[in-house]
């Protein structure tokens, strides 16, 4: 049994480096960056904090932290997330670590948390106790959820929210971020079915907006120009995730992004601007192989500085695109929340020239020694 809890006795250069991060100009809708003017009036914007930048959610009217809590952190084998726990009972020493992270977070400005699993809405439900107004939440459980074509009628689909909700211990959330098909094998007749589980979940008051996630390029894409009932998509960001910049041909031949099934005829960040969704951007850290450090939780403090450094240089990279509205790495202890953020904090900032280079050649050494099970992330280069 995964996460079962044994352990516990108790419940290069700057115009390379431009270029390959694809940075955009801030004045698009997707996931539009918040300018002083509008921020002026900060009592709309959730759990405000002043070091930190925020962002439109498309046209759903909220505002992000442009950094967020994925839910997943380190388990006790080393693994990138919880998935249950024994005797479905959330560990004493996880829940101190979250309300600990969670805390670093809300202090912070962080005010969105992305769950996925059962084990997460447990352990968050206990966490966010008493604040749960600090923070918008979207939910789903993987192992309930659309990825299987046999789970996609609205009885089983709903019985993925409800237990979602159940086990977080309320009444409603924010988002329900549905998790299709990761081939991008889940077809418009399963998509209506989503649709139609979420009006009626909306209109009995259990959730007000509807996102989808997948690890298929072409797909999200068709999502998002096909299915307006979708106001917010998420899918893979890392430092080495380029927009794509015009079509491929024998001047551009770098654009054409074979072997991977990608749609190499135009951008998907586009498209995302255009149709004005909200872009959660997830696997900011390539499914932790970027790193080098292989740990488990606990995770020890303070940590390597070198993998700070690497973790936040990534998060700067990514945020230089303005169709993405927030990145959600998952943070396994305090000083990871607070050097996450810094991201966010110092962004008006640019890195160095050395640290440009070392990041691009780090990313690139971790890129080209991809596992076999993460090899799909090279479809995410030039998008």
């Amino acid at each position: 049994m995964k996460n079962e809890d044994a352990g516990s006795n108790r419940k290069v250069s700057r115009r390379n480096f431009l270029r390959n991060t694809g940075v955009v100009a801030a004045s698009a809708v997707g996931g539009a960056i918040i300018n002083k003017a509008e921020a002026s009036d900060t009592s709309k914007i959730l759990n405000y904090n002043p070091k930190m930048g925020y962002r439109k959610l498309g046209k759903t009217g909220l505002v992000f932290s442009e950094v967020s809590f994925g839910g997943h952190w380190k388990d006790r084998r080393g693994d990138r997330y919880w998935s249950e726990y024994k005797n479905d009972e959330v560990p004493w020493d996880c829940v101190k670590n979250r309300i600990e992270v969670v805390s670093a977070g809300i202090d912070a400005g962080i005010n969105y948390l992305d769950l996925s699993t059962k084990a997460e809405c447990s352990a968050y439900g206990i966490v966010l106790k008493g604040r749960r107004d600090k923070m918008y939440i979207a939910v789903d459980d993987y192992q309930l959820c659309a990825r299987r074509p046999e789970r996609c009628t609205i009885e089983k689909l709903t019985f993925d929210l409800d237990e979602c909700l159940r086990r977080i211990d309320m009444d409603s959330v924010d988002i329900w971020r549905v998790k299709a098909d990761m081939e991008g094998r889940t077809t418009d007749a399963h998509m209506a079915t989503i649709i139609e589980t979420f009006e009626k979940a909306k209109k009995a008051g259990k959730v007000k907006f509807l996102g989808i996630s997948s690890h298929r390029r072409p797909w999200i894409e068709h999502v998002v120009k096909s299915f307006p009932e979708v106001d917010i998509v998420s899918f893979p960001v890392s430092a080495k995730t380029r927009e794509k910049s015009k079509a491929p041909s024998k001047g551009n031949v770098e654009e054409v992004n074979a072997g991977y099934g990608a749609d190499t005829e135009q951008s998907v960040f586009d498209a995302v601007r255009k149709y004005e969704k909200g872009l959660i951007a997830i696997k900011p850290f390539l499914g932790g192989n970027l790193f080098s450090l292989k740990t488990k939780f606990p995770v020890p403090e303070p940590g390597d500085k070198s993998e700070h450094d690497l973790a936040r240089l990534t998060l700067q990279c990514i945020l230089t695109n303005d169709a993405i509205t927030t990145t959600v790495p998952g943070l396994s202890s305090v000083q990871e929340v607070e050097n996450a953020v810094r991201a966010s904090y110092l962004r008006q900032i640019k890195p160095s020239a050395a640290e440009m280079q070392w990041l691009e050649e780090v990313t690139d050494k971790s890129w080209a020694a991809l596992p076999k099970d993460y090899a799909w992330l090279r479809d995410w280069e030039i998008v």
